[in-house]
């Protein structure tokens, strides 16, 4: 299938499915006339990718552990761990940020906010 229609299937962008072919999330051949062809199956895998991404798996995850996600099979057991492991992401990302608020509010009122805040003792 063209470029233009999977971008319509898959309700990306031809721009966007040209980067993904570029890190090598996707790939297709070219036909004699420079038109890329893409095998039906990308339709599925794009899909996959849209909804990994809405998940706050980073390109770059889905990326690395893409041959091992097309193989899987959707069963909670097959990616019970790579959502495990996300959640461990999330949580220490979740404390950073609480973390962050608590700093930026002691920096409230207090003139200028970044200079270094002086504990009092």
């Amino acid at each position: 299938m063209r470029i233009g229609e999977l971008a319509a299937q898959t309700g990306t962008t031809k721009d966007t499915i040209r980067f993904y072919e570029k890190i090598g999330l996707v790939s297709g051949r070219r036909l004699d006339n420079g038109y890329r062809d893409f095998p039906p199956e990308t339709v599925m895998w794009l899909h996959y990718v849209r909804t990994a991404q809405m998940l706050g798996f980073s390109l770059a995850e889905i990326a690395r552990t893409g041959e091992a996600l097309r193989e899987a099979p959707d069963t909670a057991e097959a990616l019970s761990a790579l959502f495990e492991e996300k959640i461990h992401v999330v949580d220490a990302r979740m404390a950073e940020l609480a973390a962050l608020r608590v700093e930026l509010s002691n920096r409230v009122g207090t003139g200028c906010p970044l200079r270094p805040v002086h504990q009092s003792a």
